[in-house]
């Protein structure tokens, strides 16, 4: 699955320890879901749209 997240948290200027300890995960979960190695949970999926205040479609899209 292709996503944003690399771009939205270079735009906060957040590192991915950062970013992961804002959604209570690892990060190398972080790191997984980046690179397209894991896609998240529906849950987890939320908190990042809650987070940076943008619908899930907005950071993440199916693979064609």
């Amino acid at each position: 699955m292709k996503n944003r997240l690399k771009v939205l948290r270079a735009e906060r200027d957040w590192s991915q320890a950062v970013l992961a300890e804002k959604l209570d995960v690892s990060r190398q979960t972080i790191n997984a879901i980046e690179t397209g190695k894991y896609d998240p949970s529906l849950p987890l999926a939320f908190k990042f749209a809650a987070l940076f205040g943008l619908t899930i479609e907005d950071i993440f899209e199916p693979e064609p």
